[in-house]
């Protein structure tokens, strides 16, 4: 999977505050999942999903999430629960407890809910919470990836600089390479930073001997001003008459 975040421009202030809406109703429902799974014993993923169609029935609110978003908060809930248990069987030192959300600042659509236009210039929510048809901002590889590459889910996060929109793509990273069947030993020293076997070194950097010099040159430039500064305020003073 491949991850490219765009920004979403000249949308309004209604308009951004049904994306906090739909971000509130997420961190909701995965805080009733979890709630869910402090209640009641034996609380799978297939309990958790059912969780997600009876609160879009009890609250208005929810309902009016996509129903692949609620699932996918659902989804969060989960996975945090399933860590718990894999880490206790491990016998892992921090357990990592599930824990309530306070401050989330994403919510996940799949699927639906959304809807880019031809040119993938905007992208339009479609939900029940109707945000509305937003602006893409990104650069040129994300728009090529927004181009050829299948979507399979849309996240909208929140941050202090603006509202984003990570796209996760069905890809996987490959890096083509020439193998030339050639092996190489590698030495790690003091003098230099590794040698191989055919006598090809790398000199350190030295970032901190470098560092520690330059800390000494400006000391000694810090002190030698402040010296010339006291000399010449000896010289102002008026001498006595003696």
């Amino acid at each position: 999977m491949i991850v490219r975040e765009a920004k979403l421009l000249n949308g309004s202030q209604s308009q951004y505050a049904r994306l906090d809406s739909a971000i509130r109703t997420a961190q909701f429902i995965r805080n009733k999942a979890v709630r869910l799974w402090l209640d009641e014993p034996d609380v799978d993923k297939s309990r958790i999903s059912r969780l997600c169609k009876e609160l879009a029935q009890q609250f208005p609110f929810a309902k009016k999430l996509n129903s692949m978003a609620r699932q996918a908060s659902g989804e969060r809930a989960w996975n945090s629960i399933s860590s718990f248990y894999r880490r206790c069987r491990e016998g892992a030192k921090n357990k990592g407890y599930p824990q309530f959300k306070k401050y989330s600042r994403s919510v996940e659509y799949k699927t639906s809910g959304w809807k880019l236009s031809e040119d993938c210039l905007t992208i339009n929510f479609t939900d029940g919470f109707k945000a509305g048809r937003f602006s893409l901002f990104c650069n040129h590889k994300t728009r090529e990836d927004l181009f050829r590459l299948k979507i399979n889910r849309v996240r909208v996060v929140r941050r202090a600089d603006g509202y984003y929109a990570q796209f996760c793509f069905d890809a996987s990273r490959f890096e083509a390479g020439n193998y030339t069947g050639n092996l190489v030993g590698i030495d790690l020293g003091l003098k230099y930073f590794y040698k191989d076997q055919n006598d090809n070194s790398a000199i350190y950097p030295k970032y901190l001997r470098q560092a520690e010099k330059r800390t000494r040159e400006t000391t000694a430039a810090a002190v030698k001003k402040v010296c010339q500064r006291q000399e010449a305020s000896i010289k102002q003073l008026p001498q006595s008459q003696n």
